[in-house]
């Protein structure tokens, strides 16, 4: 009970926290990058989650990334339902396509089960590169959004500040409903079985269904971020479904660390302002990335969430520790001397 009542007042400050920025930052340009920071901070929390309840990393969630886009622009142009009920489809097709597959990859351990999302993933890409009467090829496709979305204005809804609030608040409802999640019976049964999944199936835990049924949430997680970022744009490109996005997302989990569910979404804004500010004084940034992405696997393999989590704990430690106390004197024994 204690912990609902902390993720409720974690979220309750975060949702506080993008308010007080929205309305104090000014800047388009800043706003915008926030932005973006935001959706990738999204999927990268897809990616985290994934390796962090079965231990596996994939190269193929761009699949879902940008497959979302595709899926909702699609649904769009036949306008047949609207804008709310097709983002709310495309959310489900991605939930049951990638429990399907995942009945099958989650059975290949180590490096095979990344080749074969990274295969997969390559698979789409091509066909969405190749398909130019239905995606628009190599030049992507513009998503026709209406003029009103959940009851708002379009117009209204992508000025730079309430975009950037739209994300927010996503966000921290995702992580929310990551943080229940995890703590719930079925987090319970998914670490068991990335910890040692013999024993899981010994004392009658069927291990498919959970490490599939994690795979698909781990996607649908990606998803939610590919609609942010359509709706951020308006636009989707065989890019987003390319394996190097995928891999863009894995280093944001490394660098902020997948074992504390906030990891990732910081390891996304590190990304971004690095990205920023090194793009300013260097042509060549993502080498210097790079070198500090080599950092932090050497010296903080639990990521920039690890060493944070480590440093405050020894903090709280020295804090806590009794002074030690004063040796007394025995004044008789002083005087008889």
């Amino acid at each position: 009970m204690a912990s609902i009542q902390r993720i409720g007042i974690n979220t309750t400050a975060a949702l506080v926290v993008g308010a007080v920025v929205a309305a104090t930052v000014t800047s388009n340009t800043a706003l915008s990058l926030l932005t973006q920071a935001i959706i990738y901070a999204v999927f990268a929390s897809g990616v985290g989650l994934l390796l962090r309840q079965n231990g596996m990393a994939s190269f193929g969630h761009a699949l879902f990334f940008g497959g979302s886009g595709y899926g909702v622009g699609l649904l769009l142009q036949t306008q047949v339902m609207p804008a709310e009920a097709a983002m709310l489809l495309t959310l489900a097709a991605v939930a049951l396509f990638a429990f399907g597959v995942g009945l099958v990859i989650v059975r290949v351990p180590g490096v095979a089960f990344g080749m074969l999302t990274l295969a997969i993933g390559q698979m789409f890409f091509l066909t969405a590169s190749k398909a130019r009467g239905v995606t628009g090829g190599a030049d992507g496709m513009n998503i026709d959004w209406p003029a009103t979305l959940f009851g708002l204005p379009i117009s209204l809804l992508l000025k730079p500040a309430n975009i950037f609030l739209v994300c927010w608040v996503v966000l921290v409802v995702v992580m929310c409903l990551l943080a229940l999640l995890l703590r719930s019976r079925f987090g319970s049964i998914t670490e068991a079985v990335r910890d040692n999944e013999e024993r899981a199936r010994f004392i009658g835990i069927r291990t498919l269904v959970p490490r599939a049924a994690v795979y698909a949430i781990s996607a649908t997680v990606t998803g939610v971020a590919g609609l942010l970022s359509a709706l951020n744009t308006s636009f989707v490109s065989p890019e987003n479904l390319h394996w190097s996005l995928s891999g863009v997302a894995l280093m944001m989990v490394v660098v902020g660390g997948y074992k504390a569910l906030w990891g990732p979404v910081a390891g996304a804004v590190v990304y971004f302002l690095a990205k920023d500010i090194l793009g300013d004084y260097a042509n060549h940034w993502m080498a210097i990335f790079g070198l500090a992405l080599i950092t932090v696997i050497v010296f903080s393999p639990s990521g920039i969430a690890g060493a944070l989590t480590r440093l405050f704990k020894r903090k709280k430690t020295v804090a806590v520790l009794p002074t030690p106390a004063k040796p007394q004197v025995n004044t008789r024994r002083a005087v008889a001397h």
